[in-house]
């Protein structure tokens, strides 16, 4: 797809992060919009700056339509992609995008976050193509783009559930991707994996009681320590993917940190575990270093 003028997009977590940049992004090419988003005020936000960004075209105003929804919940999302098709004629690219983070051994992982985190990372993601899939097809001119991560292409401890679901996107896009290239139907599929975004994942991430005193001191200073390694903006992501649209990309890497993390797992798929529970132990003891420095601080005064 080299151009979006007059497309008809449809993007998960729009409120904020990567799918509010992908929609304004988007508006400015003149791509009409459909957004979703559980956060009905930031929602809300995205689509008032987006209208605010379209060029404006005499007789073709862009088309913004905003439905709070959960991704994962299937008959909601069934119900949007049809909402989505009727109100804007058509449908042409789906961003699956929306997404959370949950940080817990797997000893002490409560079944209910594993649940949580997989009906969102996962079923979102599937929810979304399945959906919008026949109506892709039937514009004749389709894109789908699913969102994994850097934690799709290795893994690390205390972040197996997020690993799973993002792991489990990768392998059903790159299927997903040859379905599509097999059907020749006027359909294709990116499967994107961004390193560290400026987005607010890291705060609104689940963190397990059971983590602290591992890994990290207290939750606050997990999710602190998590966001330093957001490296790249939402913008400068948006812009990448939609690049890798153009290129019809079937793998998207975002920041350095996310090629690094690539070459590192093609290159030493196994042995790179190793360096990992490394770096993890070294972090911890910085981690555990800067508390009691803290705490003493806090006796003096």
């Amino acid at each position: 797809m080299k151009s979006f003028t007059d497309r008809v997009a449809a993007i998960t977590g729009a409120g904020s992060g990567m799918g509010r940049s992908l929609a304004i992004q988007l508006a400015r090419e003149c791509c009409h919009l459909a957004l979703a988003d559980r956060n009905a005020t930031s929602l809300a936000e995205t689509a008032r700056l987006a209208q605010a960004e379209a060029p404006q075209i005499v007789g073709a105003p862009l088309r913004v339509t905003t439905r709070v929804l959960d991704v994962a919940d299937r008959a909601a999302m069934f119900d949007w992609a049809a909402e989505t098709a009727a109100q804007h004629d058509r449908v042409n690219l789906v961003f699956n995008n929306a997404g959370v983070a949950l940080s817990s051994t797997i000893e002490g992982m409560d079944y209910a976050d594993l649940e949580w985190i997989v009906g969102i990372n996962f079923w979102g993601v599937v929810h979304g193509t399945k959906a919008f899939l026949p109506y892709l097809k039937a514009s004749g001119a389709g894109h789908i783009v699913n969102t994994s991560s850097v934690f799709g292409l290795f893994a690390q401890p205390g972040m197996s559930g997020y690993n799973a679901t993002k792991y489990a996107v990768r392998g059903f896009t790159e299927a997903l991707r040859q379905e599509l290239d097999l059907m020749k139907c006027g359909v294709s599929a990116t499967c994107v994996h961004p390193g560290g975004i400026h987005t607010g994942i890291a705060q609104s991430s689940r963190i397990a009681s059971n983590m602290v005193g591992f890994m990290i001191e207290s939750e606050q200073q997990g999710k602190d320590d998590f966001e330093k390694f957001f490296i790249t903006t939402p913008d400068e992501a948006a812009r990448v993917i939609l690049d890798g649209v153009r290129k019809n990309r079937r793998r998207v890497l975002i920041g350095r940190d996310a090629r690094a993390a690539d070459w590192l797992a093609r290159t030493l798929p196994a042995a790179y575990q190793a360096l990992v529970v490394m770096q993890t132990r070294r972090m911890h003891r910085i981690a555990h270093k800067r508390a009691r420095a803290a705490e003493a601080a806090g006796r003096r005064a």
